[in-house]
């Protein structure tokens, strides 16, 4: 037995509490042997299993074992069943045998329940990630409370499921919706299974409603041993075809993701969901252990692990920030435009905010079409039972739209999404300052702009902030907090804390041009146009970046923001940064013709190229290979994000890293992208220093 990860942090011990509950009262003879699963803290932590808490775990279960116990059932601490394995140690392992030792710790203590005579049972009364749920597949029968959410996420964390979840699913609910479990609702963020989602796949056995889920389920523990109830398993072994249709699905899925690029630890879990198919279960689970320790050892589990938990920890704190107790109380909120990035804010902050929103714009039509977009999202929200038609009426009740700005008097918080021109944003503050308190905060959606120019010529600038969203702003979690040198505490703190109440993670950058993302982003595009531009074969240098991974290549993620952004964001770049940052003339072109897209879809929904964009593009004689272009767009991010540092754009390279993983997509299994940049020699050859300490998302 493995008894501890060398170099691991203490760990949080998950105790196996063993009692007795009589199935008298239950209408079975003899008496049930309950185990509870407690690590002793509140609900915000979640069980885990280190070493110590699968030894309990063991010992609990051969105490039962040797009782007079009918059956076995296992159980959480209220609201939680089990998060799956401790992972804080695995980046200091540095020996292969320890994480091996770990792996073969945790199928042995589950078989105990798999290979069991007398029958076993998992009572998952709360959420069940990774190793939890797979306590549960080792068990015989399992119920599940109705509020719970269960999945396997090993997949998004750069691991496969390795303590029977890919050698037992298959063969519990058949190999296509295995893949559909381990491999596609992982990698669609890390998507978890309602409890009702779960029944239907046959995932668990029962749901009961959670004030009276233990009663339920010693109920139904009670049936299966009397012979009340019986549950019908299925062999999927002679499913051949089903087995090779999921694993194609499963490739498809993956190939797509990442764009083609082969990504070690889906590409692993689809090996083993296809070998249940014959292997006896010992096999299955001595398969899954040389796999998991094969990605432990690796730096793509430590770089997938560095990213998850910064995003974890920046989710909770946000660098630089005031304290709390300086920001005001938002009681009204007011939008400034209409249009669809502006309803889009006016709709998050509707529904997150729970005070009254009004939006403005030019004239009536607009806010009309604003509004009715905003009750329209509404409504399909009730149509898809995510909100209740009272909560759709309180909300309803709070939205409002007006051609006159005299309806932000009362405003607290007012955010202007309006024209990307400076002049206009300059004219509109001094004049909503004429109307408003001198405590309503003035924010800014602008993506590129200098907010301490907005704020000129005001009598209270320190209350303009920057307010950087994400399109499309429901689903994008950054915001970029923007902080102009008169800026004050109070005005930032607020922001803050309205940030927090929209549910984003959020990073406080300085009033600098296209502050992080947009800044990194344009000018890492900017290498692959300027490319094209002097000759490269748009396919050649599109397909640059397709071997990191990205979940869209450039002129696909040049479609999504749209080359009227893109060319107006270069454009403010290269009046303020200098001529690192080109304007491209082909996206000059694309404007002016109005060309939205470099892709166009076909009938079978494949990208073709736009033959007017061909069109227009720029016909240059120098041609680089896709090597060369990838190398020179990395070497462009990294003196960039150099410079960003030493100006104090930004504190430190991890909110770098989390703003190009929530801002910009950057592949979770690329771990940060300085600390990519770290790995493969950049940051040294092209700023003389690494950006992170040896070890970070790397083995140590």
């Amino acid at each position: 037995m493995v008894e501890v990860l060398a170099g691991a942090p203490d760990e949080v011990v998950t105790n196996a509490i063993l009692r007795m509950v009589s199935l008298s009262p239950f209408g079975h003879t003899g008496e049930l042997a309950l185990i509870t699963l407690d690590n002793g803290a509140d609900h915000n932590r979640p069980n885990t299993f280190g070493p110590a808490s699968l030894n309990s775990l063991s010992a609990a279960i051969d105490q039962a074992k040797k009782s007079d116990a009918v059956a076995i059932a296992v159980t959480g601490k209220p609201f939680i069943f089990a998060a799956g394995a401790d992972l804080s140690g695995v980046g200091s392992v540095s020996d292969k045998s320890v994480a091996t030792a770990f792996g073969d710790l945790g199928h042995e203590v589950f078989l105990k329940l798999y290979e069991s005579k007398k029958p076993t049972f998992a009572f998952i009364n709360g959420l069940a990630l990774g190793g939890g749920l797979e306590v549960g597949l080792n068990s015989h029968y399992r119920t599940l409370a109705s509020t719970a959410f269960i999945g396997l996420p090993e997949c998004f964390l750069g691991l496969v499921p390795g303590w029977g979840g890919a050698t037992l699913l298959p063969k519990l609910i058949g190999p296509e919706n295995a893949v559909q479990v381990i491999i596609l609702n992982a990698l669609n963020n890390n998507t978890m299974l309602k409890a009702k989602d779960a029944l239907s796949l046959g995932v668990v056995d029962a749901v009961y409603e959670p004030a009276d889920f233990l009663e339920h389920s010693v109920k139904f523990a009670a049936d299966i041993l009397s012979g009340k109830k019986k549950i019908d398993r299925k062999d999927f072994s002679k499913d051949s075809t089903g087995f090779e249709r999921a694993i194609a699905t499963g490739k498809a899925a993956v190939a797509k993701k990442y764009s083609g690029a082969q990504i070690p630890s889906p590409l692993a879990a689809l090996e083993l969901i296809k070998a249940a198919q014959t292997n006896t279960v010992r096999d299955g689970y001595a398969a899954e252990t040389k796999v998991l320790s094969d990605l432990v050892m690796s730096d793509g589990l430590r770089a997938s692990l560095y990213a998850f938990n910064l995003i974890q920890k920046k989710r909770k704190k946000v660098e630089g920030a005031p304290k709390p107790a300086l920001a005001r109380k938002i009681t009204k909120v007011g939008v400034v435009g209409a249009g669809l990035m502006a309803s889009q804010l006016a709709l998050l902050m509707l529904r997150n905010l729970k005070v009254p929103v009004v939006i403005t714009d030019l004239d009536q039509e607009r806010v009309d079409k604003g509004l009715a977009w905003i009750k329209n999202e509404i409504q399909k929200l009730v149509d898809k039972k995510r909100l209740n038609p009272e909560a759709a009426t309180r909300l309803l009740g709070n939205i409002s739209g007006s051609v006159d700005q005299k309806v932000f008097a009362n405003a607290d918080f007012i955010l202007e999404a309006i024209f990307e021109e400076l002049s206009l944003k300059q004219k509109l503050f001094k004049d909503l300052e004429a109307i408003i308190t001198p405590e309503c905060i003035l924010a800014t959606n602008t993506s590129s702009l200098s907010v301490e120019a907005m704020s000129e010529g005001l009598k209270n600038p320190e209350r303009v902030v920057g307010f950087h969203f994400f399109n499309p702003v429901a689903v994008m979690p950054l915001l970029e907090v923007a902080r102009t040198s008169k800026t004050d505490d109070a005005t930032v703190a607020t922001a803050i804390n309205i940030g927090k109440d929209l549910k984003k993670t959020m990073v406080i950058v300085k009033d600098a041009p296209a502050f992080v993302v947009n800044r990194l982003l344009t000018r890492f595009m900017g290498e692959v146009t300027d490319a094209m531009d002097e000759g490269t074969a748009y396919e050649v240098a599109d397909a640059a970046m397709a071997p990191l991974g990205f979940p869209m290549s450039s002129l696909e993620l040049l479609g999504l923001v749209g080359p009227g952004v893109a060319l107006h964001v270069s454009q403010t770049l290269n009046k303020n940064l200098g001529v690192r940052y080109k304007v491209s003339p082909t996206m000059q072109r694309f404007v002016k013709e109005g060309v939205k897209t470099f892709y166009v879809k076909n009938e079978q929904g494949i990208n073709t190229v736009n033959p007017a964009a061909l069109a227009l593009l720029e016909k240059g004689e120098k041609a680089s290979t896709a090597e060369q272009v990838r190398r020179r767009a990395l070497e462009a991010i990294a003196t960039e994000a150099k410079m960003m540092l030493d100006e104090g754009v930004i504190s430190t390279p991890q909110e770098i890293d989390i703003c190009m993983l929530l801002g910009s997509g950057w592949p979770m299994h690329l771990g940060g992208i300085l600390p990519y940049l770290d790995r493969e020699g950049i940051s040294e050859a092209v700023c003389g220093a690494r950006f992170h300490p040896k070890g970070v998302a790397s083995l140590p």
